[in-house]
């Protein structure tokens, strides 16, 4: 089922938004005391809200087909965890589909012009429409920036608007390259935004960007959820992409949705995290606890 298309309401980020915002990065940044066992079972969440993700220009079937099997089988010492999906570029959904079939891992896809976005509009849509006739789980598409930073948020819902449709019942993730709107009330408008227009995720970054995932974006982000859950009583989920390559960081986001979203964000349905070297930290993190 995919999310509900709100009508279009003009975003507004005010001083009291950014006053909560301060309170989330605060809060995610504060040290914290975990036991072995406490920690062990946050890795192994967090492990089943990856992404698994491969986008590179020299990606082969058989480097997909690697990613599938380690996103089916990612802690060796612990049966029944398996990552939320697998990213990889159109041109590899079969081969993703096939690898995936037996198991939990949904094959998610980018589109509508990744990186940047702006390709023109008719171009994206059958680009996302040709993903779905692929039947990939998941699309990741990416706004175009420019309407953003020049404050057309109409433009902008009426883009995203039009790749919900094209998407149907596929889930849908949006990306807003927050590194690039750099400003908090642009993410919190952005974010707002892209949730009335159906976005089932909103996601940080492509992972091209000069800065990616930071807790600061994602404190706006969670920030602009929290507001559309109170206004519409609708749940969204959040992706942080993007220079996540170490445990403590991501163990950090999960500071960060514990405590601006809730325990109920703590699942695969509403968090994910979109990575390619992360789960090597994890498993080496997760050995470690396990031998003392």
């Amino acid at each position: 089922m995919s999310a509900t298309i709100y009508p279009y309401k003009t975003p507004n980020c005010t001083a009291t938004a950014a006053a909560t915002i301060r309170e989330d990065i605060a809060k995610s940044a504060t040290q914290f005391s975990l036991s072995s066992d406490e920690e062990k079972k946050r890795l192994e969440l967090l492990t089943s809200c990856l992404d698994l993700t491969t986008l590179k220009g020299d990606d082969t079937a058989n480097r997909v087909k690697r990613l599938c099997e380690t996103a089916k089988k990612p802690l060796e010492s612990k049966d029944g965890i398996q990552c939320a999906a697998v990213c990889v570029y159109d041109a590899f959904i079969t081969a993703a589909k096939k690898e995936t079939a037996t198991s939990k891992v949904k094959v998610a896809t980018v589109s509508a012009g990744f990186p940047a976005g702006l390709s023109p509009l008719n171009a994206r849509l059958a680009e996302i429409k040709a993903s779905v006739k692929k039947e990939v789980d998941e699309i990741d598409v990416v706004i175009p920036r420019h309407l953003a930073l020049e404050g057309n948020w109409e433009a902008l819902y009426q883009e995203i608007r039009a790749f919900r449709e094209q998407c149907g019942d596929t889930h849908m993730k949006v990306i807003l390259a927050t590194g690039e709107l750099a400003e908090i009330e642009l993410v919190y408008c952005a974010s707002r935004v892209a949730m009335q227009a159906g976005a089932d995720f909103i996601k940080t970054s492509t992972g091209m960007e000069s800065i990616n995932a930071t807790l600061e974006a994602g404190a706006t982000m969670t920030m602009a959820i929290r507001d559309h859950f109170r206004e519409t009583n609708a749940r969204v989920g959040l992706k942080p992409a993007g220079g996540i390559r170490d445990y403590a960081t991501a163990l950090a986001w999960y500071e960060l949705v514990k405590n601006g979203l809730g325990e109920e964000w703590l699942h695969p349905n509403l968090f994910r995290i979109g990575a390619s070297s992360l789960l090597t930290s994890i498993q080496e993190r997760f050995t470690a606890l396990h031998s003392e």
